[in-house]
């Protein structure tokens, strides 16, 4: 019944709208810790660390930027291993 509930809801614009912009913050955080190994910090000290932190979010806009003026395409997304098995017959 709750479950039945939670998809009427995600049918919804609002609902739709509101996962877009969190599916984009997950995606950026994504690139973060992937890109720049953000999970673990290098340095001691609260202001050593918001430093690394500001210079890997500043890395991360520049990559963009610079995939943005070359025209980079977009990587393309996992394909789940049930997926890659119907492309294959």
């Amino acid at each position: 019944q709750v479950l039945d509930q939670r998809r009427q809801e995600q049918r919804t614009e609002a609902w739709k709208k509101r996962y877009d912009i969190r599916a984009g913050v997950e995606g950026t955080i994504s690139q973060a810790v992937r890109r720049t190994g953000i999970r673990h910090t290098r340095y001691t000290g609260q202001r050593k660390t918001h430093l690394g932190n500001v210079l890997a979010a500043t890395a991360i806009n520049i990559i963009r930027l610079d995939a943005w003026l070359n025209d980079t395409p977009l990587g393309p997304t996992r394909t789940s291993h049930l997926a890659a098995l119907t492309l294959a017959a």
